[in-house]
């Protein structure tokens, strides 16, 4: 049965348009997130939680973006190569570790609009550091234990007969729902929080409106982005795909929801415009600095709300 399958999911001309998508989205995520990773690091004065989180995000998809034509070069061998393991890993690397990002900034907003006097002792910049050095750790780690059990069961890659076993599958199973549950507690809790609210002024009501249309925005890109893939990864780890058919139709639909994940490295440049009014100020005109200093402090009032 395994003869008679053929390596080719899709025709030439949709191998074509697939093609110009990566091409596309290739080239305005690299310049999109090399434009924040210039902000963040060369136009921004003071170093907040949020900039941490979102520095490393910025790195995570540029670092995702940049594996992504080696990752494309990769799968067209059904082999389990030494170089198709290094891409693949690092390519799923900085898929996971966006996906975390995302979670932890989720996290940091929720302890700050729901338990904002614990939150003076949780939040800091420096701790903002250490959970992303341990989340960096944690997902390459789990990517290594990923790559030392797939190798013993005959290869990780997409394409190897292999890279379809249940057991590589609940690493990427396991390494998004729970993530995705705490992102919708803490997106729905801050939500809700935000519309109990009173507003004082015109001004203040429009800031929470704004603040509320972001997390919800958020939210929804995350679930569009993700939530697809696995979904199907989820039916793979559930079906007994022996049949020509079954896995080519698992391969498309695998192919589809992946290129849709990787849409998210271009969408997370684009929130970091709207998500800190620090980042606006920093990337127009140069600032005096008692304008950089009122921008701390709408910076700090955007982060907790």
């Amino acid at each position: 049965m395994n003869g008679t399958c053929s390596d080719h999911i899709w025709p030439p001309l949709v191998d074509y348009v697939f093609l110009a998508y990566s091409g596309t989205l290739l080239g305005l995520g690299l310049l999109l997130n090399g434009l924040a990773l210039w902000v963040f690091c060369r136009r921004m004065q003071q170093w907040t939680e949020t900039r941490v989180y979102m520095s490393n995000l910025a790195v995570a998809d540029f670092c995702l973006l940049c594996s992504q034509p080696f990752m494309i070069l990769s799968l067209k061998d059904t082999s389990d190569t030494l170089l198709c393991r290094l891409v693949q890993s690092i390519y799923l690397a900085n898929r996971y570790m966006s996906i975390s990002l995302v979670t932890a900034i989720a996290l940091d907003r929720y302890l700050a609009v729901r338990h904002p006097l614990r939150a003076r002792g949780l939040r800091s910049p420096r701790q903002a550091m250490a959970v992303c050095a341990a989340l960096w750790v944690l997902v390459v780690g789990s990517l290594a234990v990923r790559w030392h059990l797939g190798v013993q069961e005959g290869g990780i890659c997409f394409r190897s007969h292999a890279g379809s076993k249940v057991s590589t599958i609940l690493f990427s199973l396991l390494s998004f729902y729970p993530l995705l549950a705490v992102l919708l507690f803490c997106s729905l809790r801050v939500v809700s929080a935000l519309a109990q609210r009173p507003a004082t002024d015109a001004q203040q009501a429009e800031a929470t409106r704004k603040a509320m249309r972001m997390v919800r925005a958020n939210l929804l890109v995350f679930v569009i982005c993700f939530l697809p893939l696995h979904v199907v990864l989820t039916a793979m780890a559930a079906l007994h795909l022996h049949s020509c058919a079954a896995r080519l139709a698992f391969n498309r639909a695998l192919s589809i929801t992946g290129k849709l994940s990787d849409a998210n490295c271009c969408l997370d440049a684009i929130c970091y415009y709207y998500m800190t009014k620090e980042f606006q100020d920093a990337s127009t005109l140069p600032v005096s600095p008692s304008d950089k200093a009122h921008s701390s402090r709408d910076s700090l009032s955007l982060t907790l709300a």
